[in-house]
């Protein structure tokens, strides 16, 4: 059955699995984790992500706003904490903007560009590297070996997720003097030690003056040498990158958010499928080769913050404090058709403190497609097994049930 992981802003970690009733689609949800006395923000889980070790046991990261972050051990629903650390260069006023588990640790990142790879053990060992400031979001590509970041003037940027803690690192203070930043100005284009590619601005508007970058969040799309990337914008655009053809987005689809800008982009399992959230209170799935919205899910009463996508399935946490459980279909084989099935809202589950992220249980997150499938086509032939045949006098005569003849 569908399952999730979920946190929130006062640092409790909540297992919330699905069943499929008579009635419909259920809820139940437990406390894995609790924050002991814990009454304010400070312990917001900021960013989670969960992972297997070994067959049964998962694992789970939890990246907090006090800079502390931790990985605990899920064992028949309850947890225990294998390791801790916090970021010491997390100051006020910034946040964590990426976590992932990869099999060389766990990787963090912050807005001021603290990057971090924890081995957790016993005797913590680590890495830290430095990365541009006012970043929006960071990602770990899907075959660890490389990592995506965007930002408030930062442009998209990939780099080699290894050189990156072994080259030479960025100086974070360079631009402390007019002399240096003038340099820095000049090399504008150039790759920094680790770099492998980074986004070109758009071209200037229609009076010549330079468009400002506004990144909110990425999604990777494909996990080869060469990926492709969408990343989405104050502006409300969603712009897609290919690193094998052009520094500037290959497609930019404007006006995608209803209201607000773009708050996330998550990859769908299905082919050409991403979802898409703005600043309020709509949820989109969006196809991937002509930027058009497919579907739309209504009944939302808040920001949608996090999203996890599953086969057949999707999960959602938002601002109006539930955790929503979504239906998903498979887009049209060619794009432009019109789309038969539409997303729905299976079940909703209220949770006390506003949630703030949401990630897919590895173990049974999902069904199988064939049992989402079955019982739809079941309950559909027993209908008809129960229906008699109706045939027209001229079709069948003496066969099934005919028109009545008026008595003489």
């Amino acid at each position: 059955m569908p399952s999730f992981f979920s946190g929130d802003e006062l640092g409790s970690i909540k297992y919330t699995s699905y069943s499929k009733t008579e009635e419909g689609w259920k809820a139940t949800t437990s406390i894995l984790y609790n924050e002991p006395g814990a009454s304010s923000k400070a312990r917001s889980i900021q960013k989670l992500t969960a992972f297997k070790q070994g067959e049964d046991d998962i694992l789970l990261a939890a990246a907090r706003a006090d800079g502390s972050a931790s990985v605990l051990s899920i064992t028949d629903e309850s947890s225990s904490v294998v390791s801790e650390w916090k970021e010491t260069r997390l100051r006020e006023g910034q946040r964590y903007v990426g976590l992932a588990s990869s099999s060389s640790g766990i990787f963090t990142c912050t807005s001021n560009g603290a990057l971090r790879l924890t081995k957790p053990g016993d005797d913590l060992t680590l890495e830290t590297a430095v990365l541009p400031m006012r970043l929006s979001e960071w990602r770990l590509s899907p075959d660890e070996k490389t990592f995506a970041y965007a930002g408030d003037e930062v442009e998209l940027s990939i780099w080699d997720s290894e050189r990156a803690f072994t080259a030479k690192q960025l100086d974070a203070q360079e631009n402390n003097s007019s002399n240096e930043a003038s340099k820095k100005r000049k090399r504008v284009d150039q790759l920094l030690p680790g770099e492998l590619w980074r986004a070109k601005n758009l071209p200037n508007d229609n009076l010549n003056l330079r468009q400002p970058v506004r990144n909110n969040c990425l999604t990777y799309l494909q996990p080869s040498n060469q990926p492709q990337l969408l990343v989405g914008t104050q502006f409300g655009d969603v712009r897609r990158y290919d690193t094998r053809t052009a520094r500037r987005p290959v497609s930019n689809w404007k006006g995608i958010a209803k209201v607000g800008g773009i708050g996330v982009v998550e990859k769908g399992l299905a082919e050409h499928e991403v979802f898409v959230a703005d600043h309020g209170c709509n949820l989109f799935s969006l196809d991937l080769r002509n930027g058009k919205i497919a579907y739309g899910y209504k009944g939302i009463a808040g920001a949608i913050t996090s999203v996890a996508p599953a086969p057949n399935f999707l999960a959602s946490v938002g601002q109006d404090r539930f955790i929503r459980l979504h239906s998903t279909f498979p887009l049209p084989k060619e794009a432009g058709q019109q789309q038969e099935h539409k997303g729905d809202i299976l079940d909703k589950a209220y949770a006390k403190v506003v949630p703030t992220v949401i990630v897919i249980d590895p173990r049974n997150s999902v069904l199988e497609d064939e049992e989402v499938a079955g019982g739809d086509e079941e309950e559909e032939e027993d209908i008809w097994e129960e229906m008699e045949d109706a045939e027209s006098d001229v079709e069948g005569k003496g066969r099934g049930v005919s028109k009545k003849r008026k008595s003489d």
